[in-house]
């Protein structure tokens, strides 16, 4: 999967996923170059490997590219990049004709007819280039927010040739047409096949096969014939019923042979519902000799030749046994004949009736009574399509509905099915009383008698409903944080944490986080700000008027770091702290560097004195953190500080030889500033009398 931001081609941004299908993830997109959105195809990983597929992939995009049609969803570019094979197409905002059924139980007769006009015409322009579609199924067909209805996904399409043939069942096998499971030859026909299957869910809310396995629907589509949709949806007008059964005759030669034809009719349905100018090629047309098998004719001859032997046991003379088989086959023979002949005649009759009737009809000769009554929609319907057993079960037999809510759909089904009657899932819907999976609402109430063979639409729940938290909950007061989320059904939950920004008292954050669908009654964490964390935090001690040693272990003793400057005050005692920064009493964290400025006064009394005069000569060594700055050396004993160096680098080749001087024989330390910033120590220098 693509993460957002990523740049294909120096040119399409990737923005978010929309969608993943068997053999590609989707995703929204911008165009940098032409400035606008858009959709990218991207191959999954597992078929990039192979080169087969890869070209597969490339070919059949490039043929998809060759549509420009207003309902058809186009394709604009085919690339690759850094091994990622992907299509950029128009990006359609809106929703999928699958769940737009599901959302609406069916549709109107009106809003289904314009849909398959619409899809008819990106058939039409699809098929006027060479190019099957073969996926054609209501979670291929989008509508956009203002309306349009656009064919998508050529994914498995194909430019025709003669190789148009396939060892495998392709698509959706509950829209395939019976040559696409078979694995045989797919034309335009095979589309428009589909199409009926969709216009006969949009319909009827249902599609017309279905069953537990895929193979199980696959063979209904060969041998089983389409119950008629006004079984299902009794008011649908004649002509569009007939549209829809002639699109999915098992014969492609029955059905429409091209998109125009089709949109004619369909366009037709809307101006004269109830004509009938559908019209179908009869059955008799396409009737084949049927061919005797080998036992057959075994059995056959087996029979003549038992009868042949029984004849020659006879008491009869060669003759008249020659005589007596002649006439006794001539005797079968013609009665055989006339028998068959009067048997053609009457066949002939009852099927030259039957078509004078049926072409009377549709003529207007006769009038049998409205379409609109489902008994007579469903005799009408005999010449194209034979209702399933389900279909066709007497209205006579009752049976009562039973209770299906709080049964999943495989429960409700095998409970339906000891009555006889059916179960289909229409719609989704969140609830608070069900789990998800499980049934709240039936299109028939329970108790009610039906005809065995009736469907029952039922709605599943998706779980309890979700509610939103809402956007600012973080920057709230606690109360007033609370008081939104209590509006929305949910239960709050208090943690209390520290947090240098936030006030106290308002929300840090959620948990859940905001924007996020919880289902009512969840619990959401509140963090909220209760302030500086302070257990951490100590006071800058009294330093100011302490030595510069006893400022530095009352510092250690409560953590503080700290550096010191020298600075000269004749009004104040020499080597005592002036001042620190921070200030004496503010509250820092543990570890906080103090600087201590320390009064140095030079001892000039030392060079005039008649006492006794002590020198060190022992070098001092560069230190290693000098940067080459002004130094200053302070010779400290005692409560002593004496400055015996102010000035440029004194280290000459690394070291600073000069004699050090002192009045006093103790011990001494000498103190390194460099810019009055104390950065290094000599301790126990020791000094010498003169």
């Amino acid at each position: 999967m693509l993460k957002d931001g990523v740049i294909l081609n120096d040119r399409y941004v990737v923005m978010s996923r929309i969608g993943s299908g068997g053999m590609a993830d989707v995703y929204k997109a911008e165009d940098r170059k032409l400035n606008r959105l858009v959709a990218i195809k991207v191959m999954k990983a597992e078929f990039r490997e192979d080169t087969g597929f890869v070209a597969k992939f490339q070919k059949e995009a490039q043929a998809a590219a060759k549509l420009s049609h207003p309902n058809v969803v186009n394709v604009y570019d085919v690339g690759e990049d850094r091994g990622l094979y992907f299509i950029v197409m128009e990006l359609v905002e809106g929703i999928t004709l699958k769940n737009y059924i599901a959302k609406k139980g069916k549709l109107s007769v009106k809003e289904a007819t314009s849909i398959a006009i619409q899809v008819s015409l990106g058939l039409e322009a699809a098929h006027n280039v060479g190019i099957i579609h073969r996926d054609v199924k209501p979670q291929n067909i989008m509508i956009s927010t203002d309306g349009k209805v656009k064919l998508s996904d050529f994914g498995i399409a194909k430019a025709i040739n003669s190789n148009t043939i396939t060892a495998n069942v392709m698509g959706s096998v509950h829209y395939s047409s019976p040559e696409q499971v078979r694995g045989g030859f797919s034309d335009a026909r095979s589309d428009i096949y589909s199409l009926g299957i969709t216009m006969y869910e949009m319909v009827t809310g249902r599609v017309p096969f279905d069953g537990d396995t895929t193979v199980a629907i696959a063979i209904k589509h060969l041998q089983e014939e389409i119950v008629p949709p006004s079984i299902y949806t009794p008011d649908l007008p004649y002509s569009l019923e007939q549209i829809i059964l002639k699109c999915t005759q098992k014969d492609p030669d029955r059905r429409y042979q091209t998109a125009g034809e089709l949109i004619e009719d369909l366009k037709r349905s809307l101006i004269d519902p109830q004509g009938s100018f559908v019209t179908v090629t009869p059955l008799a047309a396409h009737a084949e000799t049927a061919a005797m098998t080998d036992r057959q004719m075994d059995n056959i001859r087996h029979n003549d030749g038992s009868a042949y032997r029984s004849r020659n046991n006879d008491d009869y003379d060669d003759d008249d046994d020659d005589d007596d088989d002649d006439d006794n086959d001539d005797g079968h023979s013609s009665g055989l004949e006339k028998t068959l002949t009067i048997v053609g005649y009457i066949v002939g009759a009852v099927i030259i009736v039957i078509l004078i009737l049926v072409i009377g009809n549709m003529a207007g000769v006769f009038n049998f009574g409205s379409k609109n009554n489902a008994s007579s929609a469903s005799s009408a319907a005999e010449t194209t399509a034979t209702p399933t057993p389900e279909a066709s079960s007497s209205s006579s037999e009752g049976v009562e509905v039973p209770d299906f809510r709080g049964m999943t759909v495989d429960e409700a089904t095998t409970e339906a099915n000891k009555y006889g009657i059916g179960i289909y899932q229409t719609a989704t819907e969140a609830s608070d009383d069900y789990p998800e999976g499980q049934i709240i609402n039936q299109s028939v109430e329970p108790g009610t008698t039906v005809d065995k063979g009736t469907t029952i639409n039922v709605t599943v729940s998706t779980g309890e409903s979700k509610v939103t938290i809402p956007t600012g909950i973080a920057g709230m007061d606690q109360s007033d944080a609370e008081s939104a989320l209590d509006a929305l059904g949910l239960v709050t939950e208090i943690e209390l944490q520290y947090d240098d920004e936030a006030d106290v008292g308002t929300v840090i954050s959620c948990d859940p986080a905001e924007g996020s669908q919880v289902a009512k009654g969840s619990t959401v964490k509140l963090y909220i700000s209760k302030g500086q964390d302070d257990s951490n935090n100590v006071s800058v001690p009294a330093v100011v008027g302490q030595t510069q040693k006893q400022a530095e272990q009352m510092l250690d003793s409560v953590g503080l770091s700290y550096t010191v400057k020298q600075t000269t005050d004749e009004s104040k005692e020499n080597g005592i702290v002036i001042s620190c920064s921070p200030d004496v009493g503010e509250s820092v964290e543990k570890g906080t560097t103090v600087t201590l400025t320390v009064n140095s006064i030079a001892d000039s009394s030392s060079s005039s004195s008649g006492s006794g005069k002590y020198v060190c000569y022992s070098p001092l060594s560069q230190p290693s953190g000098y940067n080459g700055g002004h130094v200053k050396l302070v010779l400290v004993q005692g409560n002593q500080s004496t400055t015996i160096y102010d000035g440029d680098n004194p280290w000459t080749n690394g070291t600073y030889s000069t004699p050090i001087e002192s009045t006093s024989g103790e011990t001494g330390e000498i103190d390194v500033y460099e810019d009055d910033t104390l950065i290094a120590k000599y301790p126990n220098v020791t000094f010498q009398a003169e």
